[in-house]
């Protein structure tokens, strides 16, 4: 008796875009199973273009996590940071194969708006993805705000999803595989990212200033890890030994990242410690520091020293 074909396989990139705060790095992380990406309530967390990659039954998710689009105009949005956030959110549809846009459910502003138009003008499939459906208490409501933006415009597939609960993702992945080429896996089944430790390591210092210090937190602070070893440990196997500054511009700055008698600091880097040794699954000694580097978040050559830009 002859054997059924194999199933196909789709692998491809999909491009995860939208206005900031809308939910894409935890969308990401939900797909991917593992906290890839950092995540906290204040927008543009997301600076860097990342990769999380979703192997799953039938295709291989390559989930291309980016800033958030934002309209050009005021202090902020005009910034030379600002600048590479959107050229960074834009570049992601360079190669891509298809595009998530996440909205927040009950909400199309006009960076929705703008997010969409550059998608239709990339030519790519967009899969709408409506997102944070469980704070919708009147879920009612839902059919109207769907039929209203879905209105003249054009959508591979749309699904209403709770990132955060982990509700409507199976549908999800199974539109966005469909919209993704025949070919084998484009990574290791056991990969969930392209970027280094350092990298993640980073990110995590940066992630714990954003929740610890919340509305307190200066915009320009960014995070550089100066030192980053390896060595064994008796105990654990293996240790990896960190030193990273928190860049501030300015002296009063530095002192809020500190905190009085420096228990700020001491309690970001206890968490982000705890949170990497999670993450890479190994013991892990950090030591912070938070220097001043005036104008940095308006300087591209400074920002390209800091990491910016690269893709």
């Amino acid at each position: 008796m002859s054997q059924p074909p194999p199933a196909a396989h789709h692998a491809g990139h999909v491009a995860v875009i939208g206005r900031p705060n809308v939910g894409k790095s935890t969308l990401v992380n939900a797909l991917v199973g593992a906290n890839v990406s950092i995540v906290s309530n204040r927008p543009q967390t997301t600076r860097h273009r990342l990769l999380g990659i979703a192997s799953v039954p039938g295709g291989q998710l390559v989930l291309v996590d980016t800033p958030g689009l934002h309209r050009e105009g005021g202090r902020l949005a005009s910034s030379a940071l600002n600048r590479v956030l959107n050229r960074a959110a834009r570049g992601a549809l360079e190669g891509v194969d298809a595009a998530a846009l996440v909205v927040e459910a009950g909400r199309w502003d006009e960076e929705d708006a703008l997010a969409y138009d550059t998608l239709r003008a990339s030519g790519l499939p967009v899969v709408l993805v409506v997102n944070q459906v469980d704070r919708v208490a009147d879920k009612a409501s839902l059919l109207p705000y769907l039929q209203r933006i879905n209105e003249g415009r054009e959508f591979a597939a749309l699904h209403p999803v709770s990132a955060l609960k982990r509700t409507g993702l199976d549908a999800l992945v199974a539109s966005l595989l469909a919209q993704l080429p025949e070919q084998p896996p484009l990574y290791g089944e056991d990969e969930i990212t392209d970027r280094s430790q350092r990298f993640l390591a980073g990110e995590l210092v940066r992630e714990q200033l954003m929740r610890q210090l919340g509305a307190e937190l200066p915009y320009a602070t960014t995070v550089e890890i100066e030192s980053f070893t390896e060595e064994p440990s008796p105990k654990a196997g293996v240790m990896y030994r960190i030193g990273a500054v928190i860049w501030v511009e300015r002296e009063g700055q530095k002192a809020i990242v500190i905190g009085k008698g420096g228990t700020r600091l001491r309690d970001i880097g206890k968490r982000a410690r705890e949170r990497m040794e999670q993450l890479f699954d190994a013991k892990v000694f950090l030591q912070t520091w938070v220097r001043v580097r005036e104008g940095w978040s308006d300087d591209e050559s400074a920002l390209r020293s800091l990491g910016y830009g690269d893709s």
